[in-house]
């Protein structure tokens, strides 16, 4: 019997509503679940509110099968996340990252209950919010918080169906990468440089499709990648000198110089293979992980994806990082959309690429995963990784 449920605070009857739902007990911890969800806004916690309402949301979609059963509390959540979206940009310095969060919370729910109307409406809210944080910042000369805004926006712009603004969007990222990439040059940072370039390759690509504009950018950043590793070896850096071989050899993938990236990634798995048993033998097992993770991208980069899963194997017995997993699932889609010479493919990539620079490895392996699924050649190795994830998981 439930003793004193009058008396709690939300806190407390979040931490009951999961305790009876871990016991089973799963009509009587979403009524706490809703009471707590309550109590939260009664406080002005408007964020745990949020994040109860679309919790009950989605247990009840899973339940009952039916939209219209989960359709009160998504909505309640997602108003809640555009009051904190309104909340956020009237301060005098706007938290990206939360402010990211809350608008990915509010487009997820719409795209959920099926709404299109209120999905491309707020989406291009959205977009136009971060499009002015970035014109703000740039106007300030602040050009890596200009960067991120603008991506959001160019993001945003795509859910809309907005090519128009979101080519735009491309473009002033292009040049606001192409004058990072000359400033990291003439302050001597190679590595910072090619990550720059990388970057601009990808978003020529939004303007010009798969072809020699890309691919001739995408080089550049493979030169630049290849320069930093021979400045880390020449150093002694073995892990940073591997680390760029591979990214690399990527980029020579991408340029379709497929010669080049081939003798890169064969050099490069040589040298991890002695790697790997140097930090194992100190102890340092993370690290060896670490490049575990980068000896399978490299075969996987030169299309030994079965000798890449012996490999992932090892990555998973020594630790199993939803990180890892992204990667894995990345460097497939690079190998193939360089391969088969796949526009869509690409764009793929650059979505996964946006979240794990975030931090959201959930949202980035949610993508690599369906991107995986459109294609017969990447399918197949998607249930590679399934069986080998399966002995692990």
């Amino acid at each position: 019997m439930p003793v004193g449920l009058g008396l709690e605070g939300p806190e407390e009857l979040e931490q009951l509503a999961f305790k009876r739902i871990n016991e089973g007990r799963i009509k009587d911890g979403l009524k706490l679940v809703l009471r707590a969800a309550k109590g939260y806004e009664e406080e002005g916690k408007t964020e745990d509110a949020a994040r109860l309402y679309k919790y009950l949301g989605y247990v009840l979609l899973e339940k009952t099968k039916k939209i219209e059963r989960a359709r009160p509390s998504l909505l309640k959540s997602a108003y809640l996340y555009i009051d904190l979206i309104e909340e956020e940009i009237s301060r005098a310095e706007v938290d990206l990252d939360s402010l990211d969060e809350y608008c990915m919370n509010v487009l997820e729910i719409f795209t959920t209950l099926e709404d299109e109307k209120n999905l491309v409406k707020y989406a291009e809210e959205f977009a136009a919010i971060y499009e002015d944080i970035g014109t703000s910042y740039q106007e300030k000369d602040d050009i890596d918080i200009a960067i991120r805004a603008y991506e959001s926006a160019y993001r945003y712009y795509r859910v809309t169906g907005n090519l128009e603004s979101y080519k735009r969007l491309a473009e002033t990222l292009i040049t606001l990468y192409g004058q990072m990439a000359e400033s990291r040059l003439e302050k001597g940072d190679v590595e910072g440089a090619a990550e720059a370039f990388y970057r601009l390759a990808m978003f020529t690509r939004a303007i010009f499709g798969y072809d020699i504009h890309f691919i001739e950018m995408m080089d550049t950043a493979a030169k630049n990648f290849e320069k930093a590793s021979k400045i880390a070896y020449s150093r002694g850096d073995l892990d940073k000198t591997t680390t760029n071989l591979v990214r690399s050899q990527y980029a020579y993938l991408l340029a379709k110089n497929f010669s080049r990236a081939k003798l890169i990634g064969l050099n490069t798995a040589r040298m991890l293979y002695q790697i790997v048993g140097n930090h194992r033998a100190q102890g340092n097992h993370e690290m060896a992980a670490e490049k575990l993770t980068e000896l399978t991208e490299a075969l996987i980069g030169i299309g030994k994806i079965k000798e890449a899963m012996e490999v992932y194997k090892s990555v998973l017995e020594t630790k199993s990082d939803l990180r890892f997993r992204v990667r894995i699932r990345t460097a497939v889609l690079k190998y193939f959309a360089a391969v088969d010479g796949s526009e869509s493919m690409l764009e793929d990539v650059e979505a996964v690429e946006h979240y794990m620079r975030k931090g959201n490895y959930l949202k980035a392996l949610e993508l690599a995963e369906n991107a995986m699924l459109k294609k017969e050649s990447t399918k197949e190795a998607a249930n590679l990784i399934h069986s080998t994830e399966g002995l692990y998981s």
